[in-house]
């Protein structure tokens, strides 16, 4: 993927000063490394492969037209740090017409050129328009219906996390008194029953839970939540526990968000956020001003968590456990996969450039041949990674 290197190097200088909101929530949003042995951006010191996948399921370009009706569709998983990366999405994408975000208000208007039609559908350019943190279930019913003018291309995506620290993370946003009642949960055209969907707490929220409680608790949406999030619902009767096993229904929301996994166009990973940064870059044919940052630390990497508790969580959420590591798999895969490409690219660009030097043809655009401006490319592209 060629890139205008001095604009953005120009963009990056100035950032700070353009965008200060933008680089406020990037310094102060943490991610968790795992205690592993870890290379730069989290990555395994040896990545061995596990899964087998097709070149179409490691290909990463989604030939996404900003000019005609695409348009991406964010899929916001609670405590993933999709909140960070959906910021990414309108005040840090280098684009002909900048999604315009003013002082004050929550949502930015993400126009295409030209017209006034929106190619983002996500939290802070639409709002929550098919209800608050929509899953696969929910958007993919709805975004159709919203978005109904014209012909329309979707390309969804979303980010994962490591699911033990996902899950105390929301824990410990519970625990501060957030909820999300507000949530929907439409399936097959309609929302849950109380009593297909109890309540973990009598009163307005969960405040001051404890860790113990909060585990214990049967009904807790936190278990397990991406795999629920990417599944097909109504492949297990929706919220309905009595449709079928409890053992039944885990391996077939697994399957289901594992193949839902990979038809999306892109996912990310928050262990990941370099890597996720190069991977939606190459997918989307869009560059990024402000390289991603990765930083060690949460609230839930604060928390003083025994091993016994650990394995807890791990067995409450042994169905996002799979997924994940199922996940990582992919993602690895295809970004040595999009390197791959990518080095291709750059010998056929140095092949065909002193073919045309030994022709002595001048370079499309400009007078004097410049040789060096792909090692000054793949200088730039090592530097971000």
């Amino acid at each position: 993927m060629a890139r205008n290197s001095k604009k953005i190097q120009e963009k990056r200088q100035n950032v700070c000063c353009q965008n200060s909101n933008l680089l406020f929530y990037i310094s102060t949003s943490y991610f968790h490394l795992p205690q592993r042995k870890m290379s730069n951006d989290g990555a395994l010191a040896r990545f061995v492969p596990r899964f087998n996948f097709s070149a179409r399921e490691l290909g990463s370009a989604a030939d996404f037209n900003m000019s005609s009706g695409d348009v991406i569709v964010f899929l916001h998983i609670q405590k993933t740090g999709g909140t960070t990366f959906g910021r990414h999405l309108v005040r840090n994408i280098d684009l002909e017409r900048p999604c315009e975000c003013r002082a004050g208000q929550k949502k930015c208007t993400c126009y295409r050129p030209g017209k006034k039609d929106t190619w983002l559908f996500s939290r802070f350019s639409t709002g929550w328009s098919c209800g608050l943190h929509a899953d696969w279930t929910e958007l993919t019913s709805c975004v159709p219906a919203v978005m109904s003018a014209g012909q329309r291309k979707y390309h969804y995506i979303t980010i994962l996390r490591d699911p033990v620290w996902r899950y105390l993370s929301e824990w410990r946003h519970v625990q501060r008194g957030a909820t999300w009642k507000a949530s929907l949960h439409m399936c097959d055209g309609r929302a849950p029953t109380l009593a297909e969907l109890p309540s973990c707490y009598p009163g307005d929220d969960w405040s001051g839970c404890a860790l113990q409680e909060f585990m214990d608790c049967p009904y807790n949406l936190a278990s397990n939540r991406q795999t629920r999030m990417l599944a097909d619902l109504s492949l297990v009767g929706c919220y309905n526990l009595s449709a079928m096993g409890e053992e039944e229904r885990g391996g077939v929301l697994l399957a289901s968000a594992k193949r839902n996994l990979r038809r999306m166009a892109f996912f990310g990973l928050t262990e990941y956020q370099r890597k996720t940064q190069y991977l939606f870059e190459r997918t989307f044919r869009l560059e990024f001003i402000a390289p991603f940052t990765q930083l060690n630390g949460t609230r839930a990497a604060s928390v003083d968590v025994a091993a016994e508790t650990q394995r807890r969580i791990r067995r409450l959420n042994r169905w996002d456990v799979e997924l994940y590591e199922y996940a990582r798999d992919l993602f690895l895969q295809r970004f040595q996969f999009a390197r791959q490409q990518e080095r291709r690219e750059v010998r056929q660009r140095r092949q065909q450039e002193r073919r045309r030097l030994r022709l002595g043809r001048p370079a499309a655009g400009r007078s004097r041949p410049r040789p060096e401006a792909l090692e000054d490319y793949m200088d730039n592209v090592e530097q971000w990674r």
